[in-house]
């Protein structure tokens, strides 16, 4: 039940949430979590270890010829730019998980959370955004339509985010001090 992804090199095979978990029990794994230090805080599947795509460090990947190296983040995109990196350094029979941890939550496999983790990236780029915009709206009513700039700017900078599937926002937040915390 392994999918290969056309998109993809030979080296680099999609999984299901059912083979990641059989490949689990089995205890023959090597999970790695591509996502920001925060979003990993916040909830992470058990066993995993983070190895940011932010701060991609290779040497920081467990190379263990006995384990099946699998990787993930949120919806399989940055786990999909990680197997790349790593199959440009020689690596090979590199997998990750399709449809990230979203498509493990739904099939109702279990996730650590913990409560006291900093919000997803994600909204904290919807409420840096929406303020931004909300600011612009405002002063440009009281003050100039100038201001207005402000989001126009924001608007076009969400396109981009869209059209590239790359948030600039979101890679400065993840920068943040609390974010970096694990």
């Amino acid at each position: 039940m392994i999918a290969i992804n056309p998109e993809s090199t030979p080296q680099i095979k999609a999984i299901s949430p059912l083979v990641l978990d059989e490949w689990s029990e089995q205890a023959s794994v090597t999970l790695i979590d591509v996502r920001e230090p925060s979003e990993y805080a916040g909830e992470h599947i058990p066993g995993a270890k983070r190895v940011s795509l932010s701060n991609f460090d290779l040497t920081k990947i467990p190379r263990e010829q006995e384990e099946t190296l699998v990787l993930y983040c949120q919806n399989q995109n940055r786990s999909q730019q990680a197997a790349k990196r790593l199959v440009k350094e020689g690596w090979t029979d590199i997998y990750y998980l399709e449809g990230g941890i979203n498509a493990w939550k739904e099939t109702n496999y279990p996730v650590e959370i913990n409560e006291n983790a900093p919000i997803s990236l994600m909204r904290q780029v919807q409420i840096v955004t929406g303020s931004l915009v909300l600011a612009g709206t405002i002063l440009s009513a009281l003050v100039s339509p100038w201001f207005l700039l402000l989001s126009g700017l924001v608007g076009a900078g969400l396109v981009i985010a869209g059209t590239t599937n790359t948030c600039a926002m979101a890679i400065l937040l993840a920068k943040l001090p609390y974010n970096q915390r694990a």
